[in-house]
């Protein structure tokens, strides 16, 4: 079975190369030409457009999908359903809100083309290692494609599974990125208590390799985070600005709606927005006031 990748980002191009180390054909998609050239010469098949993606499928077709979330996913959709016969299934294997692929999912099932959403964590890692991938869909549908998630996933029977029907799949990847803020915020605050306590002199990267073996804390990302500590110590040049792609938000937001308490994801998040106000007025404020009430002092810029 030839697979249709579209999107040969970072992401995209990474899942191709795995797929083709695995035994599959893949051809290939992306309105950037450098994009095309590069998964090109790695061994796959390269299309110009949509419609000549598709006509270098043999039905049932699967084509996957690996675009950003919002208007770019609804606009690839919109440009491969005319091109798609009843039989074939598109996959979303980006991070679209849950009620968005619900939403799609009905509208590729009007013309009996199958739907499946993939939640997929491993990032630049998952070449290498495998992806972690959280697949909702109608059951046989997914298992007809068992061969491609087993050669995607860290093992055949590891990383891998259906956990439930269209929308699960992006439903359980969102709730996954905001237990990942969760730890991510953790580790930073712990570190940074650790780099202020000057009088110890503590190598942090030291602590971090510790901590990996035995520790009740260790895990991937403290692999990951010792890494960076090794690389650079002291964070020099980089910007205390941490960006979000929205699952978090959508996570928070959710938790409202089911009356969970989800404080840590929350506060996360909040850590998160609050990096990007360099200028914080909320903080002036906070400082006048206590100059109004009690006197105290006003530090100048």
């Amino acid at each position: 079975m030839k697979i249709g990748m579209v999107g040969l980002g970072r992401m995209g191009a990474n899942m191709a190369r795995r797929l083709m180390k695995g035994g599959h054909a893949v051809a290939g998609f992306d309105p950037k030409p450098e994009a095309r050239k590069a998964l090109e010469a790695d061994g796959a098949e390269v299309a110009e457009s949509l419609e000549a993606l598709v006509a270098k499928l043999e039905a049932p077709r699967t084509v996957w999908v690996m675009v950003p979330s919002g208007q770019v996913t609804d606009a690839t959709l919109a440009g491969l359903l005319p091109s798609l016969a009843a039989g074939d299934t598109v996959v979303d294997g980006g991070n679209s809100l849950y009620k968005d692929t619900q939403r799609r999912a009905q509208a590729f099932a009007h013309r009996a083309v199958h739907y499946v959403d993939c939640g997929t964590s491993g990032g630049v890692w998952g070449l290498a290692e495998g992806y972690s991938l959280m697949v909702g869909g109608d059951e046989s549908v997914v298992e007809g494609l068992r061969p491609v998630f087993e050669t995607l996933a860290p093992a055949k029977d590891k990383g891998w599974g259906r956990v439930g029907p269209v929308g699960a799949g992006h439903f359980t990847k969102m709730v996954h990125n905001g237990i990942e803020y969760g730890l991510m915020q953790a580790y930073a605050e712990g570190f940074s208590i650790l780099q202020h306590k000057s009088e110890f002199g503590l190598d942090l990267h030291q602590v971090a390799e510790i901590w990996r073996d035995g520790s009740v804390v260790r895990s991937w990302l403290l692999d990951l985070t010792s890494a960076a500590l090794e690389e650079n110590p002291t964070m020099k040049g980089i910007a205390p600005y941490v960006a979000d792609s929205g699952e978090g938000r959508w996570t928070v937001a959710e938790a409202i709606d089911l009356d969970v308490a989800a404080p840590v994801i929350t506060l996360s998040l909040l850590e998160r927005l609050r990096s990007r106000d360099a200028d914080s007025f909320s903080d002036k404020l906070l400082a006048a006031m206590r100059g109004q009430f009690g006197g105290h002092p006003i530090r100048k810029e």
